[in-house]
């Protein structure tokens, strides 16, 4: 099974993978700008692919390191250290049911990663529902539609147009008086007024939180990764907007910028519970620091 899961992640990294240069000969300092240009190129970022590049140095001058092969391993225990610091596991609490809120603009793949968990959880043999409380678009209601049919949730839907909140208030609700272990509530992606937003975000909360007093609520934000750093400034206005707690990478398959976990992960200090790799269900798989490195340096 693991096996099967680091084939699919170091399949899903190809595209990040090709920027990255062979660590072949000695260690000279045509070599540094090379993986300095291949950091570049992959969206590290200039402030983390100069704290990269410095470690490199220091640290290959120190253990008298002169083979390219050796800098690679330094490269991956850097990486490590950097990205070890944001995994995290999803948050369950211990009443039933646990409340899931995704955030996420359209396009993010906010309702196809909500697709992907609610099809995971129920595999595991619980009972999953699923809140539409993007009520702003009707296309957002029937794509959930189409993910509870496949994964064996239940959804609950109001009209386009409905209030979020009683979308969730009812979806709560019905998962506490049927005893459902899990309830994922889909939100709007609209960010052009962060006021609203806000607004919006807090009330839902408000909700859930009314009717699971003792129950932390998981924030998760979707991020769309073929736009790299890009996502780093959406992310601080939803941050700006409610309480993020976890983080959810998507396409990473279809980009060349997966090396932008990295400026995310330093920046925004938010745990990443998931990462997006492909287009089964298993390819969404929960973010380990180590299993990423190895999948995209090996």
């Amino acid at each position: 099974m693991f096996k099967s899961m680091f084939d699919k992640l170091k399949k899903g990294l190809q595209k990040t993978k090709k920027n990255l240069i062979p660590f072949r000969g000695k260690i000279d300092e045509s070599l540094f700008e090379d993986i300095e240009i291949a950091l570049l190129k992959a969206d590290v970022g200039v402030k983390a692919t100069e704290e990269i590049l410095d470690f490199l140095r220091k640290e290959s001058k120190k253990r008298k390191i002169k083979e390219g092969e050796e800098l690679k391993e330094l490269l991956k225990e850097k990486l490590i250290e950097i990205l070890k610091k944001c995994e995290g596991k999803l948050e369950l609490g211990e009443e039933k049911p646990a409340v899931i809120l995704f955030l996420g603009v359209n396009g993010s793949g906010k309702t196809t990663t909500i697709g992907k968990l609610a099809a995971q959880f129920t595999k595991e043999g619980k009972s999953v529902v699923l809140a539409a409380a993007d009520t702003f678009r009707a296309a957002a209601i029937d794509q959930l539609e189409v993910w509870a049919e496949r994964s064996g949730a239940r959804i609950v839907k109001h009209s386009q147009g409905a209030d979020p909140a009683a979308v969730v208030y009812d979806a709560v609700n019905s998962a506490k008086s049927r005893g459902d272990d899990i309830v994922l509530v889909d939100t709007a992606g609209r960010l052009h007024t962060k006021e609203h937003l806000m607004k919006e975000l807090q009330k839902i909360k408000r909700t859930i939180q009314k009717l699971m007093p003792n129950q932390p609520v998981e924030t998760i934000l979707v991020l769309d990764g073929t736009i790299g750093q890009n996502s780093i400034n959406q992310a601080k206005t939803f941050k700006e907007a409610t309480d993020v707690t976890g983080i959810v990478i998507t396409k990473l398959d279809g980009s060349a910028k997966g090396g932008a976990l990295i400026p995310i992960c330093q920046e925004l200090c938010i745990p990443i519970k998931f990462i997006g790799v492909g287009e089964d269900i298993e390819d969404l798989q929960p973010f380990e620091a180590k299993a990423f490195v190895e999948a995209l340096l090996e």
